[in-house]
C-alpha cells in the first residue's frame, strides 16, 4: 500500500480497490470479507461497497463459504497489448526453429474473453502448410490449444474460463473433460485430429508463465507430407515440447521454470 503521508494526489476509493486486489493476489485460497478488512487494517463495512463493485465488474468472484478470489479479468487485460507483443517477440526465434525442424506451421494462441485468439504464426519452409492467421478466434473446446490452456490452469482460472465461455449458449462441455485434462497434464502435451480440417493432426504444449500456469499454447497443425521425415509425429512432439519449455524459461526468468 502507498504511504498516504507522502502521496500528494490521493484517490482514496481507487486506493481501496487496488489494495483489495493486491491482498487477494497474495492469497491462494481466497479470503473472507473480514479477513480482507483485517489485512488492510480496515473494518468490514469500510470495504463492503468497494468489494461489491469489484464483484459486479467481474474482477473478483464470491465463492462458497463467503470467500472472495480474483478472476482472470486482470490476467486478460494484461495480455491484450504490450505483454502479448513481448511474448511474441521472445517466442518468435524458437517458433521459427520448430517450423524448420518439423517442416510445419507453428502458432501461439492465448485465452481471450471466453475463447482463444491466435497472436503469432510462422509458416513452414517450402510451399505447403496449414495457416492459422493472426487474429483468428478459436473455440475453447473445438481446438487443442483450448484444452491445453484449461489443463495447465489453476482450478479457479479454469472455472473462470468455463463460466466466461458459457455466458452465451454455444458448444457443450465435453462429458469427459476432466479425464482428458488429467491426461494432458500427465503427458505435457495434447494431440487430436483437427475438427476443422481433414487429414490434419493438431498438437499443442503449454507456455507457462511466472505464476506457474499456462499463459499461452504453442501449437502445430501437422499436415502429413509424402517422403518427408521431418513431418513425423514423434519428432514434432519432441520439438514442440522442447520449444514450450524454452519459451517458458525465458518468460519465468533464470531458474524459475521447472520442466514438466
Amino acid at each position: 500500500m502507498l504511504d498516504e503521508t507522502t502521496d500528494r494526489y490521493r484517490a482514496p476509493a481507487l486506493d481501496k480497490g487496488l489494495d483489495i486486489l493486491e491482498v487477494l493476489a497474495d492469497s491462494e485460497e481466497g479470503l473472507t470479507q473480514t479477513e480482507i478488512a483485517n489485512a488492510l487494517e480496515r473494518t468490514p463495512n469500510e470495504i463492503y461497497r468497494m468489494l461489491d463493485r469489484l464483484v459486479r465488474r467481474n474482477y473478483v468472484v464470491r465463492q462458497s463459504g463467503d470467500r472472495y478470489e480474483l478472476t482472470l479479468k486482470l490476467f486478460s487485460l494484461a495480455h491484450l497489448h504490450a505483454p502479448v507483443r513481448r511474448l511474441v517477440s521472445q517466442a518468435m526465434p524458437t517458433m521459427r526453429r520448430v517450423a524448420a525442424e518439423c517442416a510445419q506451421a507453428v502458432f501461439i494462441a492465448i485465452y481471450d474473453r471466453g475463447d482463444l485468439n491466435s497472436v503469432a504464426h510462422v509458416d513452414p519452409p517450402g510451399h505447403w502448410g496449414v495457416s492459422i492467421r493472426v487474429g483468428a478466434r478459436i473455440g475453447l473446446f473445438s481446438a487443442v490449444s483450448g484444452l491445453v490452456l484449461l489443463a495447465f490452469s489453476t482450478p479457479s482460472q479454469r472455472a473462470f474460463m468455463l463460466a466466461e465461455h458459457f455466458v452465451e449458449p454455444g458448444e457443450p462441455i465435453p462429458p469427459d473433460l476432466d479425464t482428458r485434462l488429467e491426461v494432458i497434464r500427465s503427458s505435457g502435451y495434447c494431440m487430436v485430429e483437427s475438427k476443422q480440417m481433414v487429414g490434419v493432426m493438431m498438437m499443442s504444449v503449454p507456455i507457462i508463465g511466472p505464476g506457474g500456469s499456462a499463459i499461452a499454447a504453442l501449437t502445430i497443425p501437422q499436415l502429413a507430407r509424402v517422403n518427408s521425415p521431418q513431418s513425423g509425429t514423434e519428432m514434432c512432439i519432441k520439438s514442440l515440447m522442447r520449444a514450450g519449455g524454452e519459451i517458458s524459461s525465458i518468460l519465468a526468468g533464470p531458474g524459475r521454470y521447472l520442466a514438466r
